[in-house]
C-alpha cells in the first residue's frame, strides 16, 4: 500500500484520469446519450483545449506564479489571420501558417521580454499584451468578410482516420513531444529547476531567464496554431472565441497534477485535465444549466483543486517559520 501510495504521489496525473473514468461512467448510465460518436466529440474538443494547456503549461512550470494571460487573445487574432491569409485556398496553407507561427513568436517574444528583462509580473504583462492584441484583432475582423477555411486544414481540423479524429492525434503527438521535452531533454531538467528554486538554478549555472522566455514563446506559438486549426474547424471567426480557453487552460493544468507553483509538471495530466474539463462542460450542458453557472462551476472547481494544491506548500511554510525563529535566536 506505501508502494502505491509513493507511485500515484509521484504521478499525479492519474487523479484527473481516474475523474474522467468516473465521470464518463456516471454519464453512461444517467443518459443514453453517450456513445462512441460523443466520445469522438469530446475528443475533438479537449485536443484544441490540449494545445493551448500544454502552452500554459510551460509557463506555470517557470514558477513564481507565471501564468499567460494572452492566450485567448494570440487564438482569436490567430484565427482571423489565419482565414484572410489562407483565403480557402489550400495552396496557401503554408503561407498562412507561416504568418500565424509569427504571430506567435512575436507575442511569445514580447512576453518575454516584458516579464525577463524588465521583471514586470508575468500576468500583468500578458494581460497588457493582450488588450493590445484585442484591438489588433478587431482591425482584423473588418477584413474577413468572404474570408472560408480551406479544405484541407478544415480536414486537419474536423476529419476522422479510421474513426479517430485527426486533431485528437495531433494532440496525442504534441502530448508525447512535450512528454520527452520535460523529461529527456536538458531543456525540461532545467525548466524544472527555474521553477523549484530560480536562485539556485542561476547558481548552477541555468540561465533561468532564457529558460523562462522560452516558455513564453513556446506558449505563443502553440495558442497561435490553435486558433488557425479552431477557425478551419468552425468554418469562421468572431472576437471572443479564444476566450474559453484562458480559464480552461489554466484548470486543465492544475486538474492534471501540475503545481500551479511551478517546477514540476505533467503532459499526460494535462490531457487528462482537458478531458475531464470537457466533460464537466458536456455533464452541465445534458443537465440544461445555462452558460453563466457553467463558468462559475468551473471556476469553483478549479478554485477547489487550487486549494488543495496550495495545502503542502503553506504547511511548509509554516514548519520553516519555527526554523527559521530558532536560528534567528541561535544567532
Amino acid at each position: 500500500m506505501p508502494d502505491l501510495s509513493s507511485w500515484m504521489a509521484r504521478n499525479r496525473w492519474v487523479w484527473s484520469l481516474i475523474g474522467v473514468l468516473i465521470l464518463w461512467g456516471i454519464l453512461s448510465l444517467i443518459t443514453d446519450r453517450v456513445s462512441l460518436h460523443s466520445l469522438s466529440g469530446v475528443a475533438t474538443s479537449a485536443s484544441f483545449l490540449v494545445l493551448a494547456a500544454l502552452g500554459q503549461m510551460f509557463v506555470v512550470t517557470t514558477g513564481r506564479g507565471n501564468i499567460d494571460l494572452s492566450i485567448a487573445s494570440v487564438i482569436a487574432l490567430s484565427a482571423f489571420v489565419g482565414l484572410i491569409v489562407i483565403g480557402g485556398n489550400d495552396g496557401r496553407i503554408a503561407v498562412g501558417l507561416l504568418a500565424v507561427l509569427g504571430i506567435g513568436l512575436a507575442v511569445g517574444a514580447t512576453n518575454a521580454v516584458l516579464v525577463v528583462l524588465f521583471r514586470i509580473p508575468a500576468m500583468i504583462a500578458t494581460l497588457a499584451t493582450g488588450y493590445v492584441l484585442a484591438t489588433t484583432t478587431l482591425i482584423a475582423n473588418r477584413s474577413i468578410a468572404g474570408a472560408v477555411a480551406s479544405p484541407a486544414l478544415a480536414f486537419v481540423a474536423g476529419g476522422k482516420v479510421g474513426g479517430v479524429p485527426v486533431m485528437f492525434l495531433i494532440a496525442l503527438a504534441a502530448v508525447a513531444l512535450s512528454s520527452l521535452v520535460l523529461g529527456k531533454l536538458a531543456y525540461g531538467r532545467t525548466l524544472s529547476a527555474t521553477g523549484q528554486n530560480a536562485r539556485a538554478a542561476r547558481l548552477a549555472g541555468v540561465r533561468t531567464g532564457r529558460v523562462t522566455a522560452t516558455a513564453f514563446v513556446i506558449s505563443s506559438v502553440l495558442a497561435a496554431l490553435d486558433g488557425a486549426l479552431l477557425s478551419a474547424y468552425v468554418g469562421g471567426a468572431f472576437l471572443e472565441m479564444g476566450a474559453p480557453y484562458l480559464l480552461q487552460s489554466v484548470g486543465a493544468v492544475v486538474l492534471g497534477g501540475s503545481l500551479i507553483f511551478g517546477g514540476s509538471s505533467t503532459a499526460v495530466g494535462t490531457l487528462f485535465g482537458c478531458i475531464l474539463l470537457v466533460l464537466i462542460v458536456t455533464t452541465m450542458q445534458i443537465t440544461g444549466l445555462p452558460p453563466g453557472t457553467q463558468d462559475i462551476v468551473q471556476g469553483l472547481v478549479i478554485i477547489g483543486v487550487l486549494a488543495l494544491a496550495g495545502r503542502p506548500v503553506l504547511r511548509r511554510i509554516v514548519r520553516a517559520e519555527p526554523k527559521a525563529a530558532r536560528g534567528a535566536g541561535a544567532q
